[in-house]
């Protein structure tokens, strides 16, 4: 049989950045989308180049030119992840644009901003290649609260695509994905996916179901792919883009064979974990071994979304209040000792959902009971996520109910998340870190007037602010000198 033809082609990538409950790709991260498209296509022989939304705003926006901005002035952000590519000219020569974006869980990024289709197509309306839309956005995207795209703002594409390769695809072009660090910069995190998914997959919100059957990658190419990037210079990694770590593909001995062959590694953190996984046999085992070889500051992202029972069982959650809590101890057990750059080994994060089935007035009251309990008894929660739920295209939550909860209780959320902020937050950031605490590892990152906000490379890092305008880019020491609702003062320590 005659091989089939390809007709290689100039393609680049257009990284409008994503995040999902599965996955990281908003810089510092870089996500696996780009990085799968990019050896895929090198491996067909196609010429590629990589280009954020960031080079695109530069050219189309700023007419190319970045300025220094002044003391009264904040950093950029929109235009402070551009590669080593100029847009206009890689843009100039490219038969084939693939825009990849789509935000499922919206967070607030320090130095970044996802472009989202309202912004982009403007921008590349009038550009002649061939257009194809791929990423989380095919699955529908939102902004806060659930808000989607339209139709008509499609029809600007050639293609909407999902480009959902198997770990048996994957396998054969990894290798050619390296290339993609090197139009790079800046340092990154190399989002690394262990799993697809979900074991348990009944989360009334979750696409993750909808995307993909539970299936772990093969942890030999786990530790293949993380080696391939460190050889490259990367030091920072998360094994994320996963459902439940603890029901990787041997995580322990993964995590063994990365430190092994990996061992000059700055970062090594874990992303979503299921309390259930934790408290069952070999649960231990696994937190002993997270704590043993990744690096501080490590957090288990659990996915309780509501302490409210009767929310518990209209939205099919995993996790029931009693087995959170469980699991909030024996993590808290292993791993709340202090690591070397200043933070606790792993401590459980929560997400809190607002706008699920059968939610209450009374539902945020039973949230505080739980966490109120926690902090009462002396464990330690390194963050609390709060959202309000975006209500997903096939999801059970769409087609049993919608946003009926979400509208109905939609002018109570401010005061419930200010609650947790005060009551919780608060106290849990000084029980974590006294004053007095040094934190190593500290990147300056960018400026608001005259104070500089650095953080360490971390899974969900702390923000400090440090009085002055420091040198942006440079690695320092600093001292917790005092707290905001989520974040901390800090002073230069020499």
């Amino acid at each position: 049989m005659a091989a089939i033809k390809v007709e290689l082609m100039y393609y680049t990538l257009l990284d409008c950045y994503t995040d999902e409950a599965s996955g990281l790709g908003v810089p510092p991260y870089l996500g696996t989308y780009p990085r799968y498209l990019f050896g895929k296509l090198n491996r067909e022989g196609h010429q590629v180049a990589y280009l954020t939304i960031d080079d695109l705003r530069l050219w189309k926006k700023y007419g190319g030119i970045k300025k220094e901005v002044s003391v009264k002035e904040k950093t950029k952000i929109l235009i402070y992840n551009t590669t080593i590519n100029d847009a206009r000219e890689i843009l100039s020569s490219t038969e084939v644009l693939v825009v990849i974006m789509g935000v499922h869980v919206p967070g607030k990024y320090l130095t970044a901003l996802p472009g989202a289709l309202r912004e982009v197509i403007p921008l590349i309306k009038g550009l002649p290649m061939k257009k194809i839309l791929t990423g989380p956005a095919i699955f529908g995207t939102q902004l806060e609260g659930g808000r989607f795209y339209e139709q008509e703002d499609l029809g600007l594409f050639d293609e909407i695509k999902n480009c959902n390769f198997s770990f048996v695809e994957l396998k054969g072009f990894i290798q050619e994905s390296r290339g993609i660090i090197k139009q790079i910069p800046a340092r990154r995190v190399i989002e690394i996916e262990t799993g697809r998914g979900c074991n348990v997959g009944k989360c009334s919100f979750c696409t993750e179901p909808i995307k993909s059957k539970f299936i772990n990658r093969p942890m030999e190419e786990v530790v293949e792919e993380v080696k391939l990037f460190y050889d490259l210079g990367a030091r920072f990694f998360r094994l994320g883009k996963q459902a439940d770590f603890y029901a990787s593909d041997r995580p322990m001995e993964m995590l063994r064979q990365i430190r092994e062959q990996c061992p000059d590694l700055e970062l090594l953190h874990i992303d979503n974990v299921n309390p259930n996984s934790v408290v069952k046999p070999g649960g231990e085992e696994i937190t002993a071994a997270i704590v043993k070889y990744c690096t501080p500051g490590n957090i288990a992202a659990f996915g309780v979304e509501s302490f409210d029972s009767g929310v518990v069982k209209a939205n099919l959650l995993n996790t029931s209040p009693l087995i959170a809590y469980k699991a909030v101890e024996i993590i808290n057990k292993h791993g709340a000792e202090r690591g070397g750059n200043g933070l606790p080994k792993f401590l459980p994060g929560i997400n809190i959902i607002f706008g699920l089935l059968n939610e209450t007035k009374d539902t945020n009251s039973k949230n505080m009971e739980m966490l109120q309990k926690i902090i009462d008894r002396g464990l330690l929660l390194r963050r609390i996520n709060i959202r309000q739920v975006a209500v997903l295209p096939n999801t059970y939550l769409e087609k049993h109910g919608g946003n009926k909860y979400l509208r109905k209780n939609k002018h109570l959320y401010w005061k419930w998340r200010n609650e947790i902020r005060q009551k919780i937050d608060r106290p849990m950031l000084a029980k974590i870190l006294p004053k007095g605490t040094i934190l190593t590892d500290v990147y300056t990152e960018m400026y608001d007037g005259k104070t500089t906000f650095c953080r360490q490379m971390a899974t969900y890092p702390l923000v400090v602010g440090v009085k002055g305008r420091l040198p942006l880019g440079q690695k320092i020491k600093i001292k917790v000198a005092g707290y905001m609702l989520r974040s901390i003062v800090g002073e230069v320590v020499e």
